[in-house]
């Protein structure tokens, strides 16, 4: 499902777009991908959110799914976008538990407070990526820095996604989720959803075991390879730190 592509470089050095910059929102990092350079970044303005509300609405479209998928300023949810002088081609918010809960509660909750009595759970929602962008490093990425916000910066012990029953492999191969809720229907979306989950500690083995290593990892399948570096995840999180 996920092409080999050459190795990408990374760095957390300017932004790939003067325009985001001079409106505040430089990159968390900036990812480098046969000499084209990518922003990551987290969108807080509403023509940030715009944009990556438009790809959703997009991909889920064409994936067959209904429903309402703007994405409003909320202090529980981060949005990231993948980049390109302006132009979003790639997008996850990483929600945080909250009073009003997570979206996942809708339909799993009971799954979701077995989980709460023992740690601080979150949970990644929207994910949406333009199929004409044909690289693991840039999922990878967003993938990553959601993971750094979740366990970093936010304490997070566990994290949930809802996937059609159709992409759980792919998601438990290339990312280590494991399904804790069968098959149910999800009105948001007018489909069936499951829900899968991994620990947050998961993450920092296979950093430290893969992260970096990209098409030198032989024999490995999984995405962590294209995973950011022990070191440059290390960068990352002192450079989120300072952005407050």
């Amino acid at each position: 499902m996920i092409e080999t592509v050459a190795p990408a470089s990374f760095s957390a050095g300017p932004d790939d777009s003067a325009a985001a910059a001079a409106a505040g929102n430089p990159s968390i990092i900036d990812v480098t991908i046969n000499e084209r350079v990518f922003g990551i970044r987290a969108a807080d303005i509403d023509t940030q959110r715009n944009s990556a509300s438009m790809l959703i609405s997009k991909m889920y479209a064409w994936r067959g799914y209904s429903g309402n998928h703007q994405i409003a300023s909320d202090p529980n949810r981060i949005t990231l976008t993948a980049s390109d002088h302006g132009q979003v081609f790639g997008t996850l918010s990483l929600g945080l538990d909250s009073p009003i809960g997570l979206l996942a509660d809708e339909v799993f909750k009971d799954v979701v407070d077995t989980r709460r009595g023992l740690g601080k759970v979150c949970e990644i929602t929207k994910l949406a990526v333009d199929p004409a962008i044909k690289s693991k490093a840039v999922l990878a990425s967003l993938f990553h820095v959601a993971l750094i916000y979740a366990r970093d910066l936010n304490g997070c012990t566990d994290i949930f996604i809802e996937v059609n029953p159709r992409h759980r492999r792919f998601y438990e191969a290339m990312l280590g989720f494991q399904t804790v809720g069968e098959s149910r229907p999800n009105p948001r979306v007018q489909a069936p959803a499951v829900l899968l989950s991994v620990a947050t500690s998961y993450g920092i083995e296979q950093v430290e075991k893969w992260g970096g290593m990209q098409d030198r990892a032989v024999g490995e399948r999984s995405m962590f390879p294209w995973f950011f570096s022990p070191r440059e995840e290390a960068g990352i999180v002192n450079r989120l730190r300072q952005l407050g």
